[in-house]
């Protein structure tokens, strides 16, 4: 508990007992000299004084003099019962239960008449698990006062708490008397019945309840479950049946059944019932999708019956795509063709637009297949529906960036920057970042596409794709190679086989003048290069060339113009046979 919560109990608690305000204070330190000792006059007066100078301590927050003071009450007038209350308090505000209790204890025994002082001394042994004593506050509160009936639900949870049964049953028994029966009393009664292993007694709590409500339908469906449960299965089935003649769409009554059917064995009634159900329009969705899954599990190798109860259901319309998406998963699981599953997700899709989870998977299935132009028209219309959702805007980025659309990516990329929220996916944000600065790279715009790649490494500092790119566009532009060199290095050490990051660190190092290092890794990077790159050849000859194996340089300048014969560059050092940089 905070100080400040602390200070707030006991403002509250100080008010109620010592305010001189309140007459019913008063009224209770009047009564307490009643009935203790007396004491003379002066004495009287020196308490009086030095309680309400405790009460205005109070008041003005200084809890610490308050305390004090009514410390110093005590001096004066040991059997001061308000006092002692007032201290309890204190106490309790500070988590001292023991100290609370003894308190309390002292208060409730100076004023026995003060109900006040019962009610804080039973919640103050309830606080530290004492329920018996607990209990016999309640019970002497109660015998004062019968019309709070408040106490004896209190007492119903004390005594269930100590597992006397007898003794919930005692105190719903005087609820009902005084508030008479109810639907919640009885079935308190039957759950204490059930607990004492009472099986008639609680059949005869559901017998009132059925009796007393014959129009309500759901007591009747309880009586027939729990008999279904209990081994009476005739008398069950006439509960059900009963329900049924009168509503014969009570979902309720109709799930009772499949269980009725289930324990007779009768086998061809349930799985009739339950394809109706599954089916059937005024079953709910959550229902309808559970029980198709246990169908689905049950008939795992009757592929004929499962298609068909799926037709019958979907031939019925639909307010949400969750019958969809559980058949679009069964086709996936049978093996179903592609276009098959992904027009089941269209149809999910029109019954639903705003379902992401549906949309994401069929745009899924569409990147698979390189369908970049369905993908986009997906992504467009979900702007509308799901704004806030970052995926959309990824697939749709990556889309056009795919089929060379840079305008197009970069300005859907940027409309997703706008919708970046503190709790955003940090993964999709920085690829976000990433794939933006290399379209800005790509257009001349050098500091915007650094200050992309700064972003998307503030979102995911990990990102190793973004750290390449970065690393490498630093070292063409010569510019902070100590970064480019930090950021390269990290890559090669999470993916030490990929020859594009080999490459990349073997530039950045030949930039710094580190060609000796810089030999090693490219030749690391063409070991591991399966694509027979000819940039990484190209960067293989120049390193050779600036550490003065000419002659393997020219090889592999040579090889690297077959694979970029239009590569200007190449020709001019296969000629001179010599390192030229681009910039020259």
């Amino acid at each position: 508990m905070t100080n400040a919560i602390r200070i707030i109990i006991l403002t509250i608690t100080l008010a109620a007992v010592l305010s001189p305000a309140d007459a019913r204070s008063k009224r209770r330190h009047a009564e307490a000299a009643e009935t203790v000792a007396p004491v003379d006059g002066n004495t009287s007066r020196r308490l009086q004084y030095f309680f309400l100078e405790a009460v205005r301590q109070q008041q003005k927050g200084n809890y610490a003099a308050a305390y004090d003071l009514l410390c110093h009450c005590l001096t004066i007038d040991p059997t001061a019962a308000e006092v002692h209350f007032a201290l309890a308090a204190y106490h309790s505000t500070l988590d001292d239960n023991a100290a609370a209790l003894a308190r309390m204890t002292v208060a409730a025994t100076l004023r026995p008449d003060n109900a006040v002082y019962t009610e804080r001394l039973a919640e103050a042994y309830i606080n530290i698990g004492i329920y018996g004593e607990a209990i016999a506050c309640y019970e002497k509160l109660y015998a004062a006062n019968h019309n709070r009936s408040d106490i004896l639900y209190t007492l119903a949870g004390l005594y269930e708490a100590t597992n006397d049964y007898d003794g919930v049953l005692g105190a719903l028994e005087r609820i009902e008397t005084a508030e008479g029966g109810s639907e919640r009393i009885t079935m308190a009664r039957m759950r204490i019945y059930y607990m004492q292993g009472r099986p008639d007694l609680q059949l005869g709590e559901m017998d009132r309840l059925v009796d007393g409500n014959p129009d309500d339908m759901l007591y009747r469906i309880m009586r027939g479950n729990w008999l279904l449960k209990n081994g009476s299965a005739d008398d069950a089935r006439a509960d059900l049946d009963y329900v049924l003649s009168i509503e014969p769409d009570n979902l309720q009554a109709r799930m009772s059944m499949l269980d009725y059917y289930a324990l007779t064995g009768e086998d061809s009634l349930y799985e009739d019932l339950t394809r109706r159900l599954i089916s059937g329009s005024l079953t709910p969705v959550k229902t309808k999708t559970t029980m198709m899954v246990k169908y689905v599990g049950k008939h795992r190798n009757d592929t004929t019956a499962t298609m068909s109860l799926f037709r019958e259901t979907l031939a019925e319309p639909q307010t949400s795509a969750a019958v969809y998406e559980l058949y679009a998963a069964y086709l996936e699981l049978i093996g179903a063709p592609g276009d098959t599953t992904k027009n089941v997700l269209r149809l999910a899709i029109a019954t639903e637009p705003d379902n992401a989870a549906v949309r994401l998977r069929l745009i899924q299935m569409l990147w698979g297949e390189k369908d970049y132009d369905d993908v986009i028209d997906l992504c467009s219309a979900a702007h509308e529906f799901n704004p806030d959702e970052m995926a959309f805007y990824y697939f749709h980025g990556m889309a056009c960036y795919v089929q060379k659309d840079n305008d197009g990516a970069l300005q859907t990329f940027r409309t997703g920057v706008s919708q970046i929220k503190p709790n955003s996916d940090k993964e999709i944000v920085s690829d976000f970042y990433a794939i933006m600065g290399d379209i800005l790279y790509e257009r001349n715009e050098h500091d915007a596409a650094f200050a992309a790649y700064d972003s998307s490494l503030q979102w995911k500092p990990d990102n190793i794709g973004c750290m390449n790119n970065y690393a490498y566009y630093l070292s063409l532009a010569g510019a902070d190679l100590d970064k480019a060199e930090r950021m390269s290095r990290q890559t090669v050490v999470a993916d030490p086989g990929n020859s594009t990051y080999l490459d990349t660190y073997a530039w950045v190092l030949f930039k710094e003048g580190r060609t000796v290092e810089a030999q090693a890794y490219i030749e690391m990077a063409v070991d591991n290069d399966t694509t027979a790159s000819a940039v990484i050849i190209e960067h293989a000859g120049d390193i050779y060339a600036v550490n003065g194996d000419t002659e393997r340089a020219v090889d592999c300048w040579t090889r690297a113009l077959e694979s970029d014969p239009d590569n200007a560059l190449l020709g001019r050092k296969i000629k001179l046979k010599k390192y030229i940089a681009e910039d020259e």
